[in-house]
């Protein structure tokens, strides 16, 4: 039988035709979808910008349904769903994104990032700071640094975050001594007062001491260290170094340093301290110290609270008025002098406090980290009177 090639001529042409439309029809189709695509991105976008973040979700979806392979759109829904609260649809995002074996070196560190912050969000600390340690190498290093220092400080694992933040000071070139030395600040007081060993505290001052000597906490905790141990002149020698190293925080130990003074026949020398400490700066505390010292050391009451005008002289002060009036009889109308008093110690209460520079957190007593936001040496050492 012979084959009959006018068959092939005439198939060809057919042939041709067909596969030109099917590949029409697949453009067309791909056009399509990538019109789709896109339309579905930039109206999603526009939700976002109106803060319409439910919408912007589905506009999102949609595109990421329409186009599974851009890892941008995952990004981005990634990123609203933490913002929202939803972290565990965020981490199910970025894990669907570091699943990929098409996913390029810079967005995998990307996406190992963002996993980590999904997961501080949420409170997941163990799993954080796993994927944290998996920046190292990555240009997120130094982010991820920064991020353990402070998980580890919220945890109080200050063995940890110690080794963390000199990595972080010889790779960005930033002082971390002040911040080091409150590490073995709290590290001392865990071994002094939780497993009783002042020995090994005092040696973990005394190291927080030569690392940051212009940090004033490491001599006021080793200094209440020595006392309670039972020497105070040694203890009144670490505090009398403050003016030289941080003259800043002597209105912190100001009562400590009258106390202590008087403890070890050495309150003549804390007047002195005082006194020229009141001449630099006017302070409260220090005011405040400098009367009840005088008053220890013998002087006439009505005398030693002329240290309340003093200041007052200098600085007007509420809080010094409340004080001297607190000790002057208005004869004959004592009820007078009463009310007076209690409108005074009212309006002042709010004025004794301190203040975080950085939130603006109040409080009653002195902290070194803000219970607010963290901050280490953010409450400046004087009341709210006196910024």
């Amino acid at each position: 039988m012979e084959f009959d090639l006018s068959w092939i001529f005439l198939g060809l042409p057919v042939a041709f035709a067909l596969g030109w439309l099917a590949s029409r029809l697949d453009l067309r189709q791909l056009r399509m979808e990538n019109r789709q695509a896109p339309r579905a991105y930039f109206r999603g976008l526009n939700y976002l910008l109106s803060e319409q973040q439910d919408q912007a979700i589905d506009a999102f979806i949609e595109a990421v349904q329409k186009d599974p392979d851009t890892s941008e759109l995952h990004f981005a829904l990634g990123n609203l769903f933490r913002r929202r609260g939803e972290y565990e649809r965020a981490v199910r995002v970025h894990e669907h994104l570091l699943a990929r074996a098409d996913l390029g070196t810079a967005d995998r560190a990307r996406a190992q990032h963002a996993l980590a912050l999904d997961f501080l969000k949420a409170g997941l600390i163990a799993h954080a700071e796993t994927a944290l340690h998996k920046l190292a190498g990555t240009s997120y290093e130094q982010q991820a640094g920064l991020a353990l220092l402070t998980l580890y400080e919220r945890t109080h694992e200050w063995d940890k975050a110690a080794p963390i933040a000199h990595k972080l000071e010889q790779t960005e070139q930033t002082d971390f001594g002040a911040r080091l030395a409150h590490y073995l600040c709290e590290q001392a007081l865990i071994v002094w007062k939780k497993q009783n060993d002042p020995q090994a505290a005092r040696a973990l001052l005394v190291q927080a001491v030569a690392d940051a000597p212009r940090s004033p906490r490491p001599r006021i905790e080793l200094a209440g260290l020595l006392d309670a141990q039972g020497q105070a002149a040694q203890a009144f020698d670490t505090l009398a170094q403050l003016p030289e190293h941080a003259p800043q925080a002597l209105p912190l130990i100001a009562a400590e340093l009258v106390r202590i003074g008087q403890a070890c026949g050495r309150l003549p020398q804390a007047i002195a301290l005082l006194q020229a400490s009141f001449e630099r700066a006017p302070s409260l505390d220090v005011t405040e110290a400098l009367v009840q010292a005088r008053q220890l050391a013998g002087a006439d009451p009505a005398q030693a609270r002329q240290g309340y005008l003093q200041h007052m002289q200098q600085e007007p002060s509420l809080i010094a008025a409340g004080r001297w009036l607190a000790g002057q009889p208005l004869a004959p109308d004592e009820q007078a002098r009463a009310t007076v008093q209690r409108s005074l110690e009212h309006a002042m209460r709010p004025l004794a406090r301190y203040r975080c520079a950085a939130c603006g957190f109040e409080a009653q007593s002195y902290f070194w980290q803000c219970p607010g936001c963290q901050a280490w040496d953010s409450f400046p050492p004087r009341r709210i009177e006196e910024l």
